[in-house]
């Protein structure tokens, strides 16, 4: 034994499994004429190196910063061990992962398809030329797969596949790019793909079924395409009557159709693409991007794909599969843009098992393009859009989960439920959350028994055992419901709706807690502290607790989710509301059928079934009716897309001086919050629309005044108690044109702008905050929450 050497034990704890991590140990040791071992324990990866100090200090210098490209580390701790001594030719080796103890590990997301790959896949020289699972270790599916920690193949979905003698042997070849990839496989070992036609479905006699079912897409058939997460159904984009077809099938209503294109090229003329948007679509996450349409688009794709959208929601191909269904080099001719969406009724979460496929999809697709490697885990699409420059994720899911979020300040272990609608859980502990993958919304019970399962396996996956749990004040809420069975003993927090937005915001963005911001928190609808429809609120608030200072006037809501689809109805509340004469030559009293008129009208008097609202997306509804944009609504937040559509296709340099809104400060007595009179705007747009004024130009005004609104509110918000942080968050805060326009006012007056880019700002955020707000809550009493301007607690315990 050399009496020189040195022996250091390390663990690397992060992203480290599934990434090429131990190949990667393996060949830095070697390198430095190391000994010793490497292996996956539920810790991380746990390697023992022994040699000279020089070469040992070397190894751990750089060991994160030399990282795979897929690795994410977050810590590298080592320690010294006595020598044990080394034989000559002893060198370094792989051992066996070691299972047992809590999961500690961190699993990598699904991974699209790297440029070596793609290269092995079009060589006709090549063993997988054509393979329709080629993967390596720096790429293909991880999260959807795995059965269990550690991350070997005898814990994912690949067990069943073993491994033919020329993939073993890459295996186990330290030089080669598929060194312990557990996922890898070959056309002799590997999954195998089919294709599925007629009814009942009985598999393809075509020699190709990708071919196959590339002929089918092409003559305009509607095809069930399994991929990493679920499956899609795709069509042919260019081909109206089948893209018509698909949404009639579907229940879609207007709701635009995600594409994917086989190349950048084939996307440069209908959208327009920037360096962050380029960014996005070719990199490993893939997710689909939201990019503004061109004219163009209406020439070169049906037009039931995005009825009356400004924007396309694009990704590129991202498994091996989609490659060879939108055709490699030199393959014959084929659709190169498909509409590809969701594997699922409107509503229902996205379907992963075969057997279930077939009868789910069975009146929805013509075909299916199926294969026998299970998915374990439910993962839809993420999508995302650039705002200013900057990425803002809508819908965080494939390719992001289940990598954990940093926090600010440690946290018990808890579960956050979210809410109803675009839900997504959150689990946390110390300085870690995990946002779960896209769950959908909370109405349908399949989708809450795929809620039941994501949170069994997200457990499973991260060892975190809730004490505490988290969810929204809303009563009817079925994530709720849901929290309160399964907490049981343990304590359950319910916090307000817009408090866990602004929350999230300020826990993405790693602010302590320790100073309020103000949190400017719009969207369709959230549970109130008085048992109204909140939405338009500007909220004084940390972790703790927050102070309502100001929200837009109420208005009653007649109807409830009859009034969200027909935006008309809004209109005339809002219109009745402010005193305003509801007469014929007004589009939304047009709309409205001559015979619920007067029912509406008498509702409107007596208060029958009227919540009172202060949402700023039902006023957006109700602009988008009174402007003449959109009347019915066929997906959730329909008349408001469309009005930043109207808005963004307006005439620069419009002289008008704009409308504004009243804000009034609180009457004298108890302190109270101010309030944002929509009156004074209702009244000029009816004005504008009563003189001809296009509706562009209404809907520009409209977003003009409400970022105005936000600077008023925030300017007096400063004045009053000196604060200069400004969070912008809720689902209206999607909208582009209205988050560009609130940041630049704001930082022209000097305020700090938090917005979210890496969790969405809509309800599939929510989580986030809510594990936030509870966590900082939880210890101490709470009480009722209270109105005005009193500072409301961060969250009531169950049975308060």
């Amino acid at each position: 034994m050399d009496a020189a050497a040195e022996r250091r034990r390390v663990t690397v704890r992060g992203v480290v499994q599934g990434v090429g991590f131990r190949p990667y140990v393996y060949t830095r040791a070697t390198g430095l004429g190391l000994a010793g071992h490497v292996t996956n324990t539920p810790e991380g990866v746990v390697a023992e190196v022994e040699g000279a100090p020089a070469a040992v200090a070397a190894f751990c210098a750089r060991l994160a910063a030399d990282a795979p490209p897929l690795a994410v580390v977050d810590t590298v701790d080592h320690h010294p061990l006595p020598p044990v001594g080394t034989t000559p030719g002893e060198g370094f080796t792989i051992i066996p992962s070691r299972s047992g103890g809590p999961a500690r590990t961190l699993v990598s997301p699904d991974v699209a398809t790297c440029a070596d790959c793609l290269a092995e896949l079009a060589d006709p020289a090549d063993r997988r030329h054509r393979h329709p699972f080629i993967t390596c270790t720096h790429c293909g599916p991880r999260f959807t797969i795995v059965t269990g920690l550690p991350y070997d193949r005898a814990h994912t979905t690949m067990a069943r596949f073993p491994m033919c003698p020329d993939c073993a042997r890459e295996y186990a070849d330290p030089a080669d790019r598929r060194f312990h990839a557990q996922p890898v496989a070959c056309p002799a070992c590997g999954p195998r793909l089919r294709l599925l036609t007629g009814t009942p479905p009985r598999e393809s006699t075509a020699a190709d079924p990708v071919a196959e079912a590339r002929r089918l897409l092409a003559e305009g058939a509607v095809l069930a395409v399994k991929g990493l997460g679920g499956y899609h159904l795709a069509c042919d984009a260019t081909r109206p009557a089948a893209v018509a077809a698909l949404r009639l099938r579907k229940a879609r209503g207007d709701k635009p159709f995600a594409l994917m294109a086989r190349t950048l090229a084939d996307i440069g003329h209908l959208a327009e693409i920037g360096p962050a948007e380029r960014a996005l679509l070719t990199g490993p996450e893939r997710p689909i991007v939201l990019l503004r349409r061109r004219p163009a688009a209406a020439a070169a794709l049906a037009a039931e794909v995005a009825p009356r959208s400004p924007d396309l929601g694009v990704m590129l191909p991202y498994t091996p599969v989609h490659h060879l269904l939108l055709g490699l080099p030199g393959d014959p001719p084929g659709p190169r843009l498909l509409v590809m969406t969701s594997g699922n009724l409107s509503g229902e979460p996205i379907v992963t098992d075969d057997a279930e496929a077939l009868e789910r999809l069975g009146r929805l697709a013509d075909a299916w393009l199926t294969h026998d490697r299970p998915i374990h885990v439910p993962c839809d699409d993420s999508v995302v859009r650039v705002c200013d420059g900057e990425p803002m994720t809508l819908r965080r899911s494939r390719g992001h989960a289940p990598l954990p979020l940093a926090l600010p300040v440690p946290v018990q272990a808890t579960l956050a439920a979210g809410g109803d609608l675009k839900n997504a859980f959150c689990l946390g502990e110390g300085r870690r959350a995990w946002l779960s993958a896209h769950i959908g919304d909370m109405d349908d019970l399949a989708t809450q028994t795929a809620f039941a399962g994501a949170e069994r396996q997200l457990e499973s996956i991260t060892g975190v055992a809730p004490a505490l749990f988290a969810a929204d004040r809303h009563p009817g809420y079925r994530s709720t419901a849901w929290a309160v069975r399964h907490a049981g003993a343990r304590p359950l927090v319910r916090v307000q709706h817009h408090h866990a937005h602004i929350a999230s915001a300020m826990a993405e963005h790693g602010l302590d807690g320790g100073r309020r911001v103000i949190g400017i928190a719009f969207d369709g609808t959230g549970y109130g502290d008085d048992g109204a429809v909140w939405g338009g609120e500007v909220l004084l608030a940390d972790y703790t607790g927050h102070t309502r200072f100001a929200h837009l006037a109420y208005v009653p809501l007649p109807g409830g989710d009859a009034t969200v689809r027909r935006p008309y109805r809004m209109a005339l509340a809002h219109l009745w509301a402010a005193g305003l004469d509801r007469t014929p030559d007004l589009p939304p009293v047009a709309a409205c059928p001559p015979a619920e008129l007067p029912v509406l009208e008498r509702q409107l008097e007596r208060g029958l079934n009227c919540v009172p609202t202060s949402s700023m997306g039902r006023l957006f509804d109700a602009v988008s009716s009174l402007a003449g944009v959109c009347h019915l609504a066929g997906y959730e937040a329909q008349a408001a897309v469309e009005l930043e559509a109207a808005a963004l296709a307006a005439p620069a340099g419009d002289p008008h001086p704009g409308y504004r809104f009243a804000l009034r400060p609180p009457p004298p007595g108890p302190p109270g919050p101010y309030t944002a009179d929509p009156a004074p705007v209702l009244a000029a747009v009816a004005t504008d629309v009563r003189a001809g004024t296009a509706p562009g130009t209404v809907a520009a005004r409209f977003h003009t005044a409400v970022a105005a609104l936000v600077a008023d509110a925030c300017l007096a918000a400063r004045a009053e108690h000196g604060l200069d942080t400004v969070a912008l968050t809720g689902g209206v805060m999607a909208n582009t044109l209205l988050s560009g326009t609130c940041s630049r006012l704001l930082r022209e007056h000097g305020f700090t702008v938090l917005r979210q880019h890496r969790v969405p700002p809509n309800d599939g955020g929510l989580a986030l905050g809510q594990l936030m707000v509870a966590a900082a809550t939880a210890g101490r009493a709470t009480e009722q929450p209270q109105q005005g301007g009193a500072h409301v607690p961060g969250g009531t315990r169950q049975g308060d």
